[in-house]
């Protein structure tokens, strides 16, 4: 079940939420969400519901066992054992010897495994569990309904935000709901709801389109069109889920912490990092490159750790090696900001802001060709005519100039808008000069009517796919 569909919208939230409401206790409205959750998840997939429960329970077991002092290091690294294999077995082994066979034969047929939805992401979470109460065993939880709720919690089910227990650990037996923080939820929802059915599903039509033609049918304008549309495709459906999750753990009486800081407008390939999906670079960060000695080893060491990172960041992303192209791309680029070679005056001298957002919109969106490319090869043939496909008007040419019509156009508009912080600048300005009430009066009257004008926009549409469900 996805949040942009009428089941969802009109049926199990409505539901959900009136349930919760109406139940006094917080112990049975947090049974009532567990239940929810795995209504939500089931939905969709049935048969890897069993999958989140064998991981809940095992890694509640895990945490549990951070209190013994004599096997607390092993029962950690069985946990990351564990945690890595049922990764690893559903989301890479069907690659991994698919690749083995067409390098040298398999003497069996190659099992295709379905991949879970959200795997990636409750997995983290699961992990996060462990490690921290590893860290802090005062984080470690006796009630196993605790976990289940943590790791199946529906907002953040199946795209994260990945929330790490230590962030959220207080909130799961104390939290409030607030009439300001409801408004403010469903205000977030709808913005993410927005993003996903304006900005993303128009952007990610035109991208299916340039990305499923022939190298030699793109002309060089084409070629753009759709590279620049599938990182507002990209990045509208992602953070607009995202958008929706903060906004549902809001009306619940959860806080989550933001995931994206408009990394569209970032200031170098660095800057963009700590704007881009920010709870999995965190993770990786808190749990990865901190532990390998992040930069306190020397600038050669904390180039290396990046590297491994962002390595590591690709593979996550999915069993393709146009996903670890990616990451490894990011990772050079990274290092040639660390290491000066991209100068640092460019992202210092205010005078050069303008060159600095135009050098990162390049590297991220010809590193998104390789991203959404189905491999390798395509990738960099699509990059290729982008710069030297010419401007020769023929059939794949037409079709995308079609599909530019005034709904797509000021789609693309709005997001480029949206991209930069001009919602918060007004916002400011407005609590500044003391206009605070009327700003949330207007800004709730028109999520109002953003909502339904989402509704007449999901009531007609054909298109609608959620395309993080691939990770």
């Amino acid at each position: 079940m996805v949040f942009s569909s009428q089941v969802f919208l009109f049926l199990f939230l409505p539901i959900t939420y009136l349930l919760y409401l109406i139940i006094p206790n917080l112990k049975a409205k947090n049974i009532l969400l567990i239940i929810a959750s795995f209504v939500f998840y089931a939905y969709g997939e049935p048969t890897a519901v069993a999958l989140m429960i064998l991981s809940v329970i095992c890694n509640y077991f895990f945490g549990r066992g951070m209190s013994s002092e004599k096997h607390r290091k092993k029962l950690l690294l069985a946990s990351v054992i564990f945690n890595m294999g049922m990764l690893f077995i559903f989301k890479y082994l069907t690659y991994s010897l698919s690749l083995t066979d067409k390098l040298f034969g398999l003497p069996f047929e190659v099992p295709d495994i379905a991949l879970p939805i959200g795997i990636s992401f409750f997995t983290f979470q699961a992990m996060s569990y462990v490690i921290d109460s590893y860290r802090d065993n005062s984080l470690i939880r006796k009630n196993i309904l605790d976990i289940f709720l943590y790791i199946s919690f529906f907002p953040q089910l199946i795209a994260g935000p990945i929330i790490k227990f230590d962030d959220i650990s207080r909130q799961i037996n104390d939290r409030k709901i607030t009439a300001e923080n409801t408004v403010a939820g469903i205000r977030r929802f709808v913005c993410g709801l927005a993003k996903k059915l304006i900005i993303a599903n128009a952007m990610g039509e035109i991208a299916d389109y340039t990305f499923s033609a022939e190298p030699s049918d793109l002309n060089a304008v084409t070629a753009w069109i759709g590279a620049l549309c599938y990182v507002m495709q990209i990045f509208y459906d992602f953070s607009g889920y995202s958008d929706m999750a903060i906004g549902l753990g809001k009306m619940f009486g959860f806080e989550f912490k933001e995931n994206f800081n408009y990394p569209l407008s970032a200031n170098g390939m660095t800057d963009f990092w700590r704007r881009w999906n920010i709870s999995v670079s965190s993770w990786f960060r808190d749990y990865v490159y901190i532990p390998l000695g992040g930069n306190r080893k020397g600038k050669h060491r904390t180039v290396l750790n990046k590297w491994i990172v962002f390595l590591l960041t690709g593979i996550w992303h999915g069993a393709n090696l146009t996903f670890v192209m990616w990451g490894v791309m990011h990772g050079f680029f990274l290092m040639m900001e660390s290491y000066g070679i991209v100068p640092k005056k460019l992202f210092t001298k205010k005078i050069l802001a303008p060159l600095a957002h135009l050098y990162s919109l390049l590297i991220i969106t010809l590193t998104f060709v390789i991203f959404r490319a189905d491999d390798i090869s395509y990738g960099f043939e699509y990059i290729g005519r982008m710069f030297s496909g010419g401007f020769a008007v023929n059939n794949c040419f037409v079709k995308t100039a079609a599909m530019l019509d005034p709904f797509a156009l000021t789609a693309f508009a709005l997001g480029a808008v949206v991209a930069v912080p001009v919602i918060p600048a007004i916002r400011n300005k407005c609590i500044e000069k003391g206009f605070e009430i009327p700003y949330n009066t207007v800004a709730t009257v028109g999520s109002l009517l953003l909502f339904m004008y989402c509704i007449v926009v999901l009531s007609g549409a054909t298109y609608n796919p959620f395309i993080y469900f691939r990770f």
